[in-house]
């Protein structure tokens, strides 16, 4: 895995010539990492029509889009089975969307153009469905959770261990590092779902392992339908052990 402008590319991809573009609103920047963009945009929508919804300012604890979409075990044992999602894309904040938000962006453009962008989403997806199972898991199906954390915390996973896979040990430690820091600000504020966090980073990893997998030719020539199928089966034991737990 070789460190570039756009993310660490992968070793066949390092030796191709990149036009190197630099600047937010430059076109190569959302080119370069749309899902990023496209999961960001989709995050910032969502916690507008939390304040729609709610009674004014940016505090949304009392929005009805958060009663009506957050994870709540309890709803989704009723067969709102919807929330498994869209509880991932809810805020409590400004101060939560605008931290999550920004690791998205710093992670998504490191490692979309190195895995590329579908198996990006499906890392994503997969690590936000290990989130929900994680906070349902520890917090119970009586809690309320909302935020992209598990989905992020997946990130983070995955990024040290395709980075240490590719032997791009400055970034993983880097990385590492971050990742520490962020692990014990979860354990030790009450407030944050430690649950998301954890399952999140766990499914995250193990998605992370078979991209690597993928890497070294251990899952055959044609790696890519493996990879997204084995990470679409975290993802469909992480929603089941959501539903069995709610």
């Amino acid at each position: 895995m070789t460190p570039t402008p756009v993310g660490m590319r992968c070793p066949e991809c390092a030796s191709q010539r990149t036009k190197v573009v630099s600047g937010i609103g430059d076109p190569g920047l959302l080119a370069s990492a749309p899902a990023t963009f496209i999961l960001i945009g989709l995050n910032v929508v969502a916690f507008l029509a939390e304040i729609a919804s709610a009674n004014g300012g940016f505090g949304v604890g009392n929005s009805r889009a958060v009663g009506n979409f957050g994870l709540y075990g309890v709803a989704v044992a009723e067969g709102e089975w919807y929330r498994l999602v869209s509880g991932g894309f809810l805020h409590a904040s400004l101060s939560h969307i605008a931290f999550n938000m920004f690791a998205l962006f710093f992670l998504g453009r490191m490692l979309e153009p190195s895995v590329g962008t579908l198996r990006f989403v499906f890392l994503y997806l997969a690590a936000l469905f290990g989130g929900a199972f994680g906070a349902l898991l520890i917090s119970g199906p009586d809690t309320f959770t909302i935020g992209a954390s598990g989905a992020i915390f997946g990130l983070f996973g995955a990024a040290f261990v395709i980075a240490r896979g590719r032997g791009v040990d400055a970034v993983a430690g880097t990385i590492g590092v971050i990742l520490l820091i962020n692990l014990a600000f979860s354990f030790g504020t009450p407030r944050i779902s430690l649950g998301g966090h954890l399952g999140g980073l766990v499914a995250g990893v193990v998605c992370a392992l078979f991209i690597i997998a993928g890497d070294r030719g251990r899952l055959g020539p044609n790696r890519l339908p493996a990879e997204l199928i084995a990470m679409t089966v975290v993802a469909i034991v992480s929603i089941a052990g959501a539903l069995a737990i709610a």
